[in-house]
């Protein structure tokens, strides 16, 4: 019996009340046809009800336009855990999901990614669920939210607080999968895949491994199948006794945005002149000074937001491969992309499937890692997680807190102030106008990374703004650079409140951060 069926067909074979594991991340990787078919079976018959669904990197589609939004809909959609949610900028609609999760239509969780490939590990082995110190006095901690986004998560708890071994740790008990849904690029007729036009490989083998061990039904969209034995055994990354059905998908986008970029998925090599450089202003400062930190041959994880321009910044300075970047969804090396391609990088060496990538992070393997914040308080926790009155506006942890939770180094990179007007001159930053508000608060609304922790564990925290760069000390925010222009007194602790202090042997950071040519940033 051929392996090949339609969307509707496959989506058929999905019982009510069972769990559905979805490999997917922001902007790639995402089964949107299958989802979609299951949206439209609901619609038309009312199943499947009552699923829990499980998404460890992400929802699918970073703006919301697609992925998990198909299959936000109540009575569908009982309980989802994910490590990031669509997001996008205020002019467009709330995401559908975002609306359920707001309303308290579903409980929700936010966990951190790799703790959810870890929770589909010990599923498939049949062990007792996850005992980590990932997460611990961050928001994933019962003695917080526990990852609970809403009273719906809060009151069906999934992890505690235990001792073993004479030490505390986070226990996540076993969520077992029933249904799993990937995407590879190309299927054989009989099952078996291959990821060559695919920007990442995902955790897509962990989780069918995961189902086909509880006896569930693992299906694969793709975007063509060839014959039976045509694939080459050394790149098949999910054999075909693992799949069930195979959904083809012709139209499959790379990217939410990109149709097909060779590049992405390292078919072709761009030259690194066809790179746009980040563009002049404050953030690029702030950039500017992050990489500062950095020395040749390190291997550094890489965020969103402004400390992903850092790539960038070495580009420009002639250096693009003195580092080597690691990011969550797999990729090693190269150039990571921004925007709505983030996740994926053109010019990788090599892409690692995302579990063991965050076994590396988790395990503090690399350098040092750049990632930006919402907002700091005095005792150093950063927030990138929640943000008031519309949470929609943030994507969640994904691996943020994986990354940070034992990282030797770590460099936040954000604005002081929310709104501030800021002129920049070659010879000095320039507060134009005060901010609505600091970012630098009293309590952080999300404790996404736990200050407290890091000075417990010895941890080596910076913050940059475009300001200063202040370091974390027994003490609270210590102010050691500042940047050129600045006021410390009235810019930094007047306008912080008095939560940062200025050290007494602060120093000016240097002009060079400042001009339109390069900085001078050698290996």
């Amino acid at each position: 019996m051929t392996k090949i069926v339609g969307a509707a067909d496959a989506v058929a074979r999905i019982p009510d009340d069972c769990v559905v594991t979805v490999s997917s991340s922001s902007s790639l990787g995402c089964p949107d046809l299958v989802l979609r078919a299951i949206g439209e079976r609901f619609d038309a018959e009312g199943h499947p009800r009552n699923l829990t669904t499980l998404h460890p990197i992400a929802a699918g589609d970073m703006y919301g336009v697609k992925g998990v939004d198909h299959i936000a809909k109540d009575g569908l959609l009982t309980r989802i855990l994910a490590g990031s949610y669509p997001s996008g900028p205020s002019s467009l609609p709330m995401p559908a999901i975002w609306q359920m999760i707001v309303e308290n239509r579903v409980a929700a969780y936010n966990v951190p990614s790799g703790i959810m490939f870890d929770m589909h590990r010990e599923a498939a082995a049949r062990r007792p669920g996850v005992l980590t110190t990932v997460g611990m006095d961050t928001f994933a901690d019962p003695l917080r939210e526990g990852c609970a986004m809403n009273s719906k998560g809060a009151a069906q708890p999934i992890v505690a607080r235990v001792e073993f071994g004479g030490q505390t740790w986070l226990h996540f008990p076993n969520i077992q999968p029933d249904v799993c849904i990937i995407r590879a690029t190309t299927a054989d007729e009989w099952g078996n895949l291959t990821y060559e036009h695919e920007g990442a490989y995902l955790g897509g083998l962990e989780q069918a491994i995961a189902t086909r061990n509880n006896r569930g039904l693992v299906i694969a969209q793709v975007k063509r199948v060839t014959a039976s034995g045509s694939l080459r055994p050394h790149d098949v990354r999910v054999p075909g006794h693992l799949v069930d059905l195979v959904v083809v998908d012709p139209d499959q986008l790379q990217t939410c945005e990109t149709v097909y970029d060779p590049a992405i998925s390292g078919q072709v090599m761009r030259p690194w002149d066809s790179f746009s450089l980040a563009e002049h202003g404050v953030e690029k400062v702030i950039a500017r000074r992050a990489a500062m930190e950095l020395k040749g041959g390190m291997t550094a994880n890489l965020g969103f937001g402004i400390s992903a321009q850092v790539p960038r910044i070495l580009l420009e300075e002639g250096h693009p491969k003195a580092v080597t970047w690691v990011i969550e969804q797999g990729a090693v090396g190269g150039m990571p992309l921004t925007d709505f391609a983030f996740g994926c990088a053109a010019n990788a060496d090599a892409y690692m499937p995302s579990p063991q990538q965050f076994i590396y992070f988790q395990g503090s393997g690399f350098d040092m890692s750049f990632l930006s914040f919402l907002e700091v308080d005095v005792e150093g926790n950063v927030n990138v997680s929640k943000l008031g009155k519309k949470p929609y506006l943030t994507a969640g942890c994904g691996g943020f807190v994986d990354i940070t939770s034992n990282a030797r180094k770590i460099v936040f990179s954000g604005w002081f102030e929310a709104g501030a007007q800021i002129g920049l001159t070659d010879t000095g930053i320039n507060i134009e106008r005060p901010g609505k508000f600091t970012k630098m608060v009293e309590r952080v609304e999300h404790v996404t990374f736990s200050g407290r922790r890091a000075r417990e564990i010895g941890q080596d925290v910076l913050y940059v703004t475009e300001r200063c760069v202040m370091r974390l000390t027994d003490q609270g925010l210590l102010a050691t650079e500042i940047m050129p222009g600045i006021d410390p007194q009235v810019s930094i602790v007047d306008a912080s409140q008095g939560r940062v202090r200025i050290a007494p042997d602060a120093i000016t950071m240097p002009l060079s951060l400042l001009g339109t040519g390069k900085m001078g940033w050698q290996p």
